[in-house]
C-alpha cells in the first residue's frame, strides 16, 4: 500500500519559473525548498533599490495574460492544480481591460495590476512613430496614414496571425514535446499555417512598408529571438497581446516577484537566499555515485557552494539550461545533454541595460511607458548582433519609463527609467569592460541629442548599467546570454531542452531555457508543464480535492512511473 509521506523537492533559482513551479508543487502536496544564489528573489527579474530612492526592475517589465497570474494565486496547499481548463471561456470572451485595474480577485489580494496603453510607442529613425495598442481600428487608422497600400495586407495578417494564435497558443501552448511522435503530429498544421518560415519573411508577405514590417516583427526581440530567424509561429505574440493586453504591476515587476514569494510561503514552501548550488547529486538506482555513463541515473539532491548537501526526491533547475548541465550535472551522468551538444546550441543575444534616474525639471516627456526606438537599419543590425556578433555603428533600444505610470519608483520630482540595447553574447569576444562605458555614453548622448529626454546628462542623478558580463557572472548564463537558447526552428518544440531531463530521473527544468520558451507568460506556462510531468511521474492526480495525495515512497516508486532513464 502507498504511504502518505510527503515528497520533497528542491528548486534551483527563484525566477518566475522557479516561483511558479514552487507554488504548484506545494499545491500538489510536495514540501518544496527554493535555493537562490542572490540575496533576494527574482533571478533575471531581480529588483534593485538604491540608497538615493530609486527602484529599478532589472529584467522583465512587460506583463501579459493576467489569468496565468490569477491561476497561481488561486492555488491552495495540497488541493491540486484545479480542474479549470488552461484557457477558461471567461478569459477568452471577456472584454480587455483598458483602464482601472486588471487581473482577477485573487490577484488583487496580492498586487495591483493596471493596463498600459499604448502597448508600445514605436519610434522610427525619421522621427515618426506608431502607437501599437492592439485595437484594430486604431491600427487601421495609423496604417492608412503611414502606408495606405498595406491596409488589405493588414487584414490578411490579422486573420492569419489569429489562426496561428489559436492553434499554436490556445491548443498547443501547454504541449510538452518530449518525443518525436508528439511533434510530428503537429507539423502538418504548422505547414498549413505557414508558421515555419521566418517571422520577418512571414510579415513581409503582408506589408510592403519597411516600417510596418518592423512594427509586426520586433516583439520577438523581447524574448531573445531574431525576427529574421525565429519561426513565424511567433506571430502569435501579436494576438496574445491583442487578446489580453499589456499590464504593469504597481511597485514594478519586483512587486509581483515578492507576491509570488508570499504565496509560496503561505503554502508552507521555504526559500533560502545566498544558497548557490555547485552540483546536482546523481546516484544510480541503488543510491551509489555514478562513475560511468551507463545504467540508471537518479537525482538525489544538491551540494551547495558551502559544502552543505541537501537530499530530496526530485530536483528542478530554474537556472540557465546550458550551465545546469555543463556545471551541475556530472558528465558521466549525461548521455544526451553532453558537453558537445550543449555547447553547440545557439544562445540568444545578450543585453546592455542602463538604469538611470533624472530630474523632472518640469519638462514634460513626450514618451510612453514602453518605447521602442528603432535605429536607421533593421535587418542589417540584426545580422550584426546575431550572426556576425559585432557592435554596429548604430543601435536600437527599448526605453522603459515606469514613473509615467508609477511615480513612487523615484524620489519626488524625478523619473526612474531603463533603456535596453540588444548586443551580441560573449561568444563575440568583445571586452565589455572597455566597450560598456563607450556604448553607454553613445546611448545617453543619443537620447539627449535626438530629443527623447532633453538635457538628460545634465539632469542625471543616478546611473548604472549591466553588460553580458552580468548575465555570465551574476546570473550564471552560458556566454552571457539573456534569454536562454535562441528560439530558432531547430531549437523549438521537441528540439528545445526538455522539461523532464532525458539523462537523469527526477531531474526537471523550468523557465526560459525549457519548453515552451522565453517571456514571462511562457515561463509561467513552463511551470505548469513541468508540474504536470512531475505529477505524472510520481503518480499524483493533478486535480486533488481531498487533502494530501497518497504518493509512493521513493524506494517503492515503479520505474515506469518516473520517466525515461
Amino acid at each position: 500500500m502507498p504511504h502518505t509521506t510527503r515528497k520533497t523537492a528542491l528548486i534551483i533559482g527563484s525566477g518566475f519559473g522557479g516561483l511558479s513551479l514552487g507554488i504548484r508543487l506545494q499545491s500538489l502536496g510536495f514540501d518544496t525548498t527554493i535555493l537562490e544564489k542572490l540575496d533576494a528573489p527574482g533571478g533575471r527579474a531581480y529588483q534593485k533599490r538604491t540608497p538615493d530612492g530609486y527602484v529599478f526592475d532589472m529584467g522583465p517589465t512587460v506583463i501579459t495574460v493576467p489569468h496565468f497570474i490569477e491561476e497561481l494565486f488561486a492555488l491552495e496547499r495540497d488541493r491540486g492544480m484545479l480542474a479549470e481548463p488552461d484557457y477558461p471561456e471567461h478569459v477568452l470572451t471577456s472584454e480587455r481591460v483598458r483602464e482601472g485595474e486588471s487581473g482577477g480577485p485573487r490577484t488583487r489580494d496580492y498586487v495591483r495590476l493596471v493596463p498600459i496603453l499604448p502597448f508600445y510607442r514605436i519610434y522610427f529613425d525619421d522621427g515618426t512613430y506608431f502607437d501599437y495598442d492592439g485595437d484594430p481600428d486604431s491600427t487601421r487608422r495609423q496604417i492608412q496614414a503611414l502606408a495606405p497600400g498595406d491596409l488589405a495586407g493588414y487584414e490578411r495578417f490579422h486573420a492569419d496571425a489569429e489562426a496561428i494564435f489559436r492553434r499554436g497558443f490556445l491548443e498547443l501552448g501547454y504541449t510538452h514535446f518530449g518525443d518525436v511522435a508528439t511533434m510530428l503530429r503537429v507539423v502538418p498544421d504548422l505547414l498549413r499555417l505557414d508558421a515555419v518560415r521566418t517571422l520577418f519573411s512571414f510579415t513581409s508577405k503582408y506589408f510592403e512598408s519597411p516600417k510596418l514590417r518592423q512594427v509586426f516583427s520586433f516583439e520577438t526581440l523581447l524574448v531573445g529571438g531574431n525576427p529574421l530567424s525565429v519561426p513565424a509561429i511567433y506571430a502569435m505574440i501579436h494576438f496574445v497581446e491583442k487578446t489580453w493586453g499589456i499590464h504593469y504591476v504597481m511597485g514594478g515587476t519586483g512587486a509581483l516577484v515578492r507576491a509570488f514569494v508570499q504565496k509560496f510561503e503561505e503554502l508552507s514552501g521555504q526559500i533560502r537566499y545566498g544558497a548557490e548550488v555547485d552540483e546536482i547529486l546523481v546516484a544510480d538506482d541503488r543510491g551509489r555515485p555514478v562513475k560511468r555513463p551507463v545504467g540508471k541515473r537518479v537525482a538525489r539532491g544538491v551540494r551547495l557552494a558551502s559544502g552543505e548537501e541537501l537530499q530530496a526526491d526530485l530536483v528542478v533547475s530554474n537556472g540557465d539550461w546550458a550551465n545546469t548541465y555543463l556545471k551541475m550535472v556530472p558528465p558521466q551522468a549525461r548521455l544526451v545533454n553532453t558537453d558537445l551538444r550543449v555547447r553547440a546550441a545557439k544562445q540568444s543575444m545578450s543585453l546592455l541595460v542602463i538604469y538611470f534616474g533624472f530630474r523632472d525639471d518640469e519638462q514634460p516627456l513626450d514618451l510612453r511607458h514602453h518605447n521602442i526606438i528603432l535605429g536607421p537599419r533593421y535587418e542589417e543590425l540584426l545580422r550584426e548582433i546575431f550572426g556576425n556578433k559585432v557592435l554596429g555603428v548604430d543601435f536600437s533600444q527599448y526605453l522603459h519609463v515606469p514613473t509615467l505610470t508609477d511615480p513612487a519608483l523615484a524620489p519626488p520630482g524625478h523619473h526612474a527609467a531603463y533603456t535596453l540595447v540588444p548586443v551580441p553574447h560573449k561568444g563575440s569576444g568583445l571586452n565589455w569592460e572597455e566597450e560598456g562605458p563607450k556604448l553607454v555614453e553613445r546611448v545617453l548622448a543619443f537620447l539627449e541629442e535626438r530629443g527623447y529626454i532633453p538635457d538628460l546628462r545634465a539632469r542625471l542623478t543616478h546611473m548604472e548599467y549591466i553588460t553580458p558580463d552580468y548575465f555570465e557572472g551574476t546570473l550564471d548564463a552560458y556566454l552571457g546570454n539573456a534569454f536562454g537558447p535562441e528560439p530558432i526552428l531547430a531549437q523549438s518544440a521537441f528540439f528545445r531542452p526538455h522539461n523532464r531531463s532525458e539523462d537523469v530521473r527526477n531531474l526537471y527544468l523550468v523557465g526560459a531555457g525549457a519548453q515552451p520558451g522565453g517571456g514571462t507568460p511562457s515561463v509561467m506556462m513552463s511551470a505548469k508543464m513541468t508540474a504536470r510531468l512531475i505529477a505524472e511521474d510520481f503518480g499524483i492526480h493533478p486535480d486533488i480535492r481531498n487533502g494530501v495525495p497518497e504518493v509512493e515512497r521513493a524506494d517503492e516508486v515503479r520505474p515506469e512511473a518516473i520517466g525515461a532513464d
